[in-house]
């Protein structure tokens, strides 16, 4: 009996070394991932600007409170004091705003599309899953009010972006409506369902090991980023969740628990057949109306 335990030994510990290394690879991989800098290439200056949807824009630069340099463009409209802060997803590009950022504009607002630090035209730096963006949005914000004193500011978010529009509002009382479209409920959560794609991971010990080097590497815990602890706090200011009922990447299930958890007032917009930060590209009339409405409508002069 004891030879063959040694012999089971024998096999069984290579084995289970492999196994912890391979955990600790797809761990550290996935933490390099959410956060490994964005290189530059040429494809990125022949991104479409204001000049495509006929946009009258001012180039605009303000700096983060810890000194990144942030830029973006202002299309002004000087009938209003509304501004509309435009707040893209993880590694994009303001240029991927220009839609619904041209269509807020033609609907009488200010509007600010700025690139996240690292990404676009803003000073290179590293990235994070929402953590590091924060201070862009707040400084995004100090822009706005600067630039136009007493400006009711409504901000519209996707995914990353839409996760940081929520985190900011609830800590920012000047932000006066939220429009987050395929925004996720935490880190944890979204790192999970990615996992769970792989039936063989186990998810569980995986995700919690992914939190540990990304604290080590990165400098945050997953546990930094829950939209879904804070949501609450944007009540009584009104908050739209837009939803793809076949998001892939965070499942139609986060809209339904932060719209659980936020207060009123309201409104949840499931697009049944669109994949992640699909709805405007389903049916873009009907996505600008819906959006441009809940702005105008909370929103008033």
């Amino acid at each position: 009996m004891t030879s063959r335990v040694a012999r089971q030994l024998r096999y069984a510990v290579p084995i289970g070394g492999a196994l912890v290394s391979g955990a600790v690879g797809i761990a550290a991989y996935t933490a390099h991932i959410l956060n490994k800098p964005r290189r530059r290439t040429w494809r990125d200056d022949f991104a479409f600007t204001p000049w495509e949807v006929r946009v009258p824009h001012e180039r605009v630069e303000f700096t983060a409170q810890d000194g990144v340099v942030l830029r973006g463009w202002w299309f002004p409209c000087a009938d209003t004091d509304h501004v509309i802060i435009g707040c893209t997803g993880h590694r994009g590009s303001k240029s991927e705003l220009l839609g619904i950022g041209s269509a807020l504009w033609r609907a009488h607002n200010n509007v600010l599309l700025f690139d996240f630090r690292g990404c676009g035209d803003s000073d290179p730096a590293p990235l994070s899953l929402a953590h590091k963006e924060l201070p862009d949005a707040r400084a995004a914000i100090d822009f706005a009010q600067h630039r136009m004193p007493g400006a009711r500011i409504g901000l519209i978010g996707y995914s990353m972006g839409a996760a940081i529009a929520i985190l900011v509002a609830a800590g920012d009382p000047s932000v006066r409506v939220v429009v987050a479209d395929s925004s996720f409920t935490s880190i944890h959560d979204v790192i999970a369902f990615a996992y769970s794609r792989y039936r063989l991971l186990p998810v569980r010990p995986i995700v919690l090991l992914t939190d540990l080097i990304n604290r080590w590497r990165h400098g945050y815990p997953f546990g930094a980023v829950r939209p879904i602890d804070v949501i609450g706090r944007i009540a009584p200011r009104p908050l739209l969740i837009i939803h793809g009922g076949k998001d892939g990447v965070t499942p139609v299930a986060n809209a339904h628990r932060l719209y659980a958890a936020a207060g009123e007032p309201k409104d949840l917009w499931i697009v049944d057949d669109a994949r992640h930060c699909g709805a405007y590209f389903l049916d873009r009339e009907e996505y600008v109306r819906r959006v441009t409405g809940f702005f105008e409508h909370w929103l008033p002069t």
